[in-house]
């Protein structure tokens, strides 16, 4: 079968599109057919070696953390799934192998496909999905009608945020850019603002917020600057460096690490198929073009999410 694989760590050069031998699912796991998988800001650090203490791999290493695909074999004692289901998930980053015609996966990872959308596009959702949900629900514990900012709302996982607070019914400001504005509205934000000025403070934003939630990187003193923006006794919660606490005023802060969870991701599907959950796909790539997918996120050319294709 064909894949995408890194021998050594490096930029993007690394990755090299050839021939592999096809996967054998061992007891409790499962071969999927992959229609899709998609890029992801850490499959760029995952392979130039950034991460490598933190997520140790083994080489080669077939990118792509994200699978949409069909079900093709069953190894042992495998009964959640059947051959021929179309199915979603998260790999662990530690393996990964989304960027191939075929990835085993275990079956506790696996969640049913949306049914209401391309299966190639299904792929945008389980990472960004399933750091949206851990957001929202564990980091910041958002409650209805509490105030939040979310920084970086037109991002794949700002989206997300997004949708996920208005339909829990928070009130919501989202930041971004403004080509993003409508879709931003779209999504129900109650005010839709451009990048924010750190230095003009919460008041060129109606004052502080119950919850902030960063997606936007910064340097350190400008997550400091984010502070002012959270309300006493607020959180903030970031998936892009920490927002320093203020224990003085109750404040306290979360940084992310996602995970893989199927119960959480068939939550988004459902939300999915429901109408309540849009995912906005920037653009669709051969995994033949992977090396210039991560080129172009490194060259900051990625504004979008980008699904890519299977072989």
């Amino acid at each position: 079968m064909k894949a995408v694989r890194f021998h050594e760590f490096g930029d993007s050069e690394v990755l090299r599109f050839e021939d592999v031998d096809r996967p054998v699912p061992g007891a409790g796991q499962v071969l999927v057919r992959v229609a899709a998988t998609s890029f992801n800001p850490v499959d760029d650090h995952i392979r130039a070696g950034v991460l490598a203490e933190m997520i140790p791999i083994s080489l080669p290493y077939v990118p792509g953390i994200d699978v949409a695909g069909t079900v093709a074999e069953l190894g042992a004692d495998v009964t959640s799934v059947r051959v021929g289901d179309r199915v979603v998930a998260m790999l662990p980053l530690d393996s990964a192998g989304g960027a191939a015609e075929y990835v085993l996966a275990s079956a506790e990872y696996l969640a049913p496909a949306p049914a209401t959308i391309d299966l190639v596009d299904a792929a945008a959702l389980p990472l960004t999905g399933l750091a949206a949900w851990q957001t929202v629900f564990e980091l910041a514990e958002l409650k209805p009608g509490q105030t939040v900012l979310v920084n970086g709302a037109g991002g794949a996982v700002g989206a997300l945020v997004v949708q996920l607070a208005v339909e829990l019914g928070a009130h919501v400001t989202a930041v971004d850019v403004p080509q993003n504005a409508d879709r931003l509205r779209s999504y129900g934000a109650h005010r839709v603002v451009g990048p924010l000025d750190l230095a003009a403070g919460p008041d060129a934003v109606g004052g502080s917020f119950q919850v902030v939630v960063n997606h936007v990187r910064v340097a350190p003193a400008e997550l400091a600057q984010l502070a002012a923006y959270i309300a006493d006794g607020g959180v903030a919660a970031s998936t892009a460096g920490p927002i320093p606490e203020d224990p003085a005023r109750g404040v306290r802060s979360a940084s992310l690490w996602v995970r893989s969870d199927a119960a959480q991701l068939s939550e988004l599907v459902a939300r999915v198929d429901a109408g309540k959950l849009r995912l906005h796909v920037a653009d669709r790539r051969p995994v033949a073009e992977l090396a210039a997918v991560h080129a172009d996120a490194g060259a900051g050319r990625v504004t979008g999410k980008i699904v890519v294709l299977a072989p």
